[in-house]
């Protein structure tokens, strides 16, 4: 119980800077919802339809992963709402995406993090979980 109010909590503010920051940007999405537990082959996923989905806890640990990397792929997701690969225009997007969530509060990497995103390294091909069409078992 105290586990899913913990994860209610943190898609509140997910939810609540998504709207902001895809109003800034000028980005629809159709829903942000948190990642089903056991999926850990990525931290979020963009689907052409506009669902996106955060993977909320680590994947060893169970523990809820650090806003700030929570923060990190919302920006990451949400640039694939306009563009759904890693191009230049995509990197672009995405670190203006998160620089506006860093300059509103949202975005606070620690001092113990890298001074650059985390998702820059799943800009290599087949790293990072966009996915072109979800099958009638994503939705149950």
């Amino acid at each position: 119980e105290a586990r899913a109010e913990d994860e209610r909590a943190v898609m509140e503010r997910l939810l609540e800077h998504a709207r902001d920051l895809g109003r800034r940007f000028k980005l629809r999405y159709a829903a942000i919802e948190a990642e089903q537990d056991g999926v850990n082959e990525h931290y979020g996923i963009c689907y052409e339809d506009g669902v996106i989905r955060i993977r909320l806890r680590h994947a060893k640990t169970g523990r809820l992963l650090k806003e700030s990397s929570l923060v990190d792929t919302l920006c990451h997701e949400l640039a694939h709402l306009r563009h759904m690969d890693h191009s230049q225009r995509f990197r672009k997007l995405y670190l203006r995406i998160l620089d506006a969530a860093r300059e509103l509060g949202y975005y606070r990497p620690g001092p113990q993090q890298p001074s650059g995103p985390r998702q820059l390294g799943l800009f290599e091909t087949g790293a990072c979980g966009v996915a072109v069409a979800r099958s009638a078992e994503d939705d149950g």
